[in-house]
């Protein structure tokens, strides 16, 4: 099928995206934008804005709609939180977006390296100065008109985690739980009955457990994702909506399936504007108050707008 015209971005290649990439570069980092081959990503760029991919860019599963190469995982960069933190500082960021590959290889899934990460943004990162606030994400990024807040806790630069389920291992989330992180973020991705096609490692109600396991034992705000456009019914996006309100979720994202290449899981639909309206309409009916939808929304659009 053809990409409809509001699928499309222009390529934008500017002193700003040449910066982001220069920073990403000399921090030996690599971003879910380029691995994942985000539609956003120069968008993203233009505004000094990437989410940070940590543990790799090898994953240990095979889901069919990633474009992220599914190989032997290597050792972990002691270095990396150091890293990210370099480039958070060097960006500008106050509000940062950490996503990871799935590592079922490591004892804890990669949790402590996750709070390692966390912990040196913390730490190291000062808040921006001027006029706006930052927000990193997969699906763009918007300047906020409003300067930070000075002084105390409040001055330390929000942190959201997108994470893989650990194998629902609750060693390893209370791991996540203890850490000074703001938003804790795992996509369900798609309708229980898709699962075995598009990530036969994962398991639905595992993702949902994640979910309401960090929700029960912190006060964390969860979030999750979803994709359309892979065969799904309405009436079963409905049910995972129903799953969601009834575990606490906190915030939403719902966007369209883009296959990243014709070796991937093919596209089956894509959602007309007005199917997106619908599935507002579905959110808001059902009772989920945050959340966005649209056709290029990802995982971590308008982040900080949705945080605030």
């Amino acid at each position: 099928m053809r990409l409809p015209d509001y699928l499309k971005r222009p390529i934008i290649d500017t002193e700003k995206t040449k910066k982001v990439r220069k920073v990403l570069k000399e921090c030996c980092l690599n971003t879910v934008c380029e691995s994942a081959r985000c539609p956003n990503k120069n968008e993203c760029y233009q505004k000094n804005t990437a989410t940070f991919l940590i543990m790799g860019n090898f994953c240990t599963r095979n889901c069919r709609f990633c474009n992220i190469s599914c190989e032997k995982a290597f050792t972990l960069d002691k270095n990396e939180p150091k890293n990210v933190a370099k480039a958070a500082k060097e960006l500008g960021l106050n509000y940062v977006v950490i996503t990871s590959v799935t590592r079922d290889d490591l004892p804890d899934g990669g949790a402590e390296h996750f709070v390692k990460c966390i912990n040196e943004i913390k730490k190291n990162v000062p808040p921006s100065r001027g006029n706006r606030n930052l927000l990193i994400s997969k699906g763009g990024i918007t300047p906020h008109p409003t300067p930070p807040p000075q002084g105390g806790r409040e001055n330390v630069p929000k942190i959201e985690i997108l994470t893989p389920d650990f194998k629902g291992d609750k060693k390893a989330l209370d791991t996540i739980i203890k850490s000074p992180v703001d938003v804790f973020n795992h996509n369900i991705e798609t309708v229980p009955r898709l699962y075995k096609n598009a990530r036969p490692q994962a398991d639905y109600q595992r993702s949902l457990d994640v979910l309401k396991y960090v929700k029960e034992n912190s006060k964390i705000p969860i979030k999750t994702g979803l994709m359309v456009g892979l065969g799904e019914t309405f009436e079963e996006i409905e049910q995972v909506l129903v799953d969601l309100k009834s575990i606490g979720i906190d915030i939403l994202t719902i966007g369209q399936y883009i296959a990243p290449s014709k070796e991937h899981l093919a596209v089956n639909e894509y959602y007309s504007l007005e199917k997106f309206e619908q599935l507002k309409r579905l959110t808001e009916k059902i009772g989920i108050k945050n959340y966005q939808i649209g056709p290029l929304v990802r995982s971590s659009y308008n982040a900080f707008e949705i945080f605030r």
